[in-house]
């Protein structure tokens, strides 16, 4: 070992926990929330906070939000509660789960690939795809976190010490990532049983504990899902149809649901996502239909029942995702602590146990530096340079803020402390859960009456209509400042003695 190169083996855990930590909390804070998920997230958390509600996700206080279950917001909420209405506490959660699958890749290694611990984490932690994921505010890294936990038991109950402990912790993992993003979490199950059917453990098989730790997950799941249905009627059919049927089997959401969608999205996820690791993950997958030819027998899966885990870790969530026809870039986020596994393992089994410094040191600046330019370069994702804008055009206190046919920048809730509002131009049909539009124009502007500190924003060419359907609803409106990113924020007056001539359609229960 030369001074410009270093084992991987015999990389100490305290300089991964600092790289970890460096790369987790490094320009935590310094990016604007990015619309739209972001904003949205962090939106329904504040909105917790300011109801005192925990239990219902809302937008404001009118309309719930029901395509996650709660854990993502409660975290959110719990973090900006401690340390302040910022963007460093909404992403906290999902920078304290990025580091904690590090520690989880460490100690999967320990069980599955044995000599590659540091080096798995150390994969882990510099990969581009957990690396940027760790500081947005979406529920993918807090589900996965617990997914790994759940699947991090199994691995310890399976080749390390048995234990009844590990079983009740799997259960209890897959129940609190269940609450974060619903059934994908269940996901690792199938590479658990796949394993357990081709590579059977020869251990007595403790079904007690198993049952024990399934009454574990619906104590910890049903709660919940109880108390918000039978608050809510009709909201267990649309979380079964539109959140989990329609999203595996339709493109109701229009996230690359073609047939060739799962190649446009996921080819270019993993190979820029496993980035600078991989070539050794190309080999891995290069080598795999030799191995899967040598896992033919039962023998040989018995021999070889680590590495065949790592493979069906990987490989049968990442066929589940290209099949469902809901596709995002990171929804795979899951499949990349196996990924680590597997490409310390492929370099383990080549003897390229060293790292050269130099190349380390210039990948890591240069993930940094990604930070800097993602907090100094604008980007029209940033909801902080709206909320500037709105600023220095509204000189008054600002009670909320409403876009009018356009997609509401939630993300303001956390710059301006108001509520957001989105407004269809006229009264149209609505989905019950999740609707497109909060209410129509009129509505908002008849309850409004004579409130002070709303804003409305809507598109520039919109403007005229909008200008003439406000005055002949009997109000009248005025622009602030020059249009901003194509868009008028305006304001909108009741004058005295007059009511609006246009009654609104009955206000649809939410």
């Amino acid at each position: 070992m030369t001074a410009m190169t270093v084992s991987a083996g015999k990389l100490s855990n305290a300089w991964i926990a600092i790289l970890a930590l460096v790369l987790a909390f490094t320009f935590l804070g310094s990016r604007g929330l990015w619309d739209p998920d972001e904003g949205r997230y962090t939106n329904v958390a504040l909105t917790m906070l300011d109801s005192g509600n925990w239990l219902d996700p809302m937008r404001n206080e009118d309309t719930g939000h029901w395509s996650k279950p709660p854990v993502t917001y409660w975290l959110v909420a719990a973090s900006v509660s401690v340390f302040g209405r910022n963007e460093f506490a909404a992403r906290l959660p999902s920078a304290l789960a990025y580091l904690l699958c590090i520690a989880l890749a460490w100690r999967c290694a320990r069980r599955l690939a044995p000599g590659a611990e540091a080096e798995a984490a150390l994969i882990y932690a510099t990969m581009i795809l957990p690396y940027c994921a760790g500081q947005l505010v979406t529920t993918d890294f807090p589900m996965t976190a617990a997914q790994t936990l759940a699947v991090y038991a199994f691995v310890e109950h399976r080749f390390g010490t048995p234990g009844t402990r590990w079983v009740l912790l799997m259960w209890a993992a897959f129940a609190l990532a269940f609450m974060t993003k619903g059934p994908p979490a269940l996901l690792p199950l199938a590479p658990i049983m796949a394993l357990q059917w081709l590579a059977p453990s020869g251990q007595r098989r403790n079904w007690l504990a198993h049952a024990a730790g399934v009454l574990v997950f619906l104590a910890l799941v049903l709660p919940w899902f109880i108390a918000v249905s039978l608050r809510h009627q009709g909201l267990l059919g649309y979380f079964l149809g539109a959140e989990v049927v329609d999203r595996v089997s339709s493109d109701r959401f229009r996230r690359n649901g073609q047939w060739y969608g799962w190649a446009v999205v996921y080819v270019p996820t993993l190979a820029v996502g496993a980035l600078p690791w991989l070539a050794p993950a190309g080999r891995w997958a290069w080598q795999l239909p030799s191995q899967l030819r040598a896992w033919s027998t039962r023998v040989a899966r018995q021999a070889q029942a680590r590495g065949l885990f790592v493979a069906l870790w990987l490989l049968l969530p990442l066929l589940a995702f290209c099949i469902a026809r809901s596709r995002l870039p990171l929804y795979l986020l899951p499949v990349f602590v196996p990924l680590a596994l597997a490409i310390a393992a492929q370099r383990q089994h080549e003897q390229r146990q060293i790292l050269r410094l130099a190349w380390l040191l210039a990948w890591l600046v240069l993930m940094v530096l990604l930070r800097v330019v993602a907090a100094q370069v604008p980007s029209r994702q940033d909801e902080s340079a709206w909320a500037e804008a709105i600023r220095s055009r509204v000189s008054t206190p600002i009670s909320e803020v409403v876009f009018v046919e356009d997609s509401p920048r939630y993300g303001l809730h956390l710059y301006l402390d108001t509520e957001i509002e989105s407004l269809s131009l006229a009264p149209l049909p609505q989905s019950r859960f999740n609707p497109k539009y909060d209410e129509p124009l009129i509505r908002e502007l008849e309850e409004a009456g004579e409130e002070s500190g709303l804003v409305y924003v809507a598109r520039q060419e919109l403007w005229p209509e909008l200008q003439r359907r406000i005055a002949g609803y009997g109000y009248s409106s005025r622009q602030f400042g020059a249009p901003y990113r194509g868009r008028v924020i305006f304001e909108v007056n009741l004058p005295a003695n007059r009511r609006p001539a246009e009654a609104a359609a009955p206000r649809e229960s939410r």
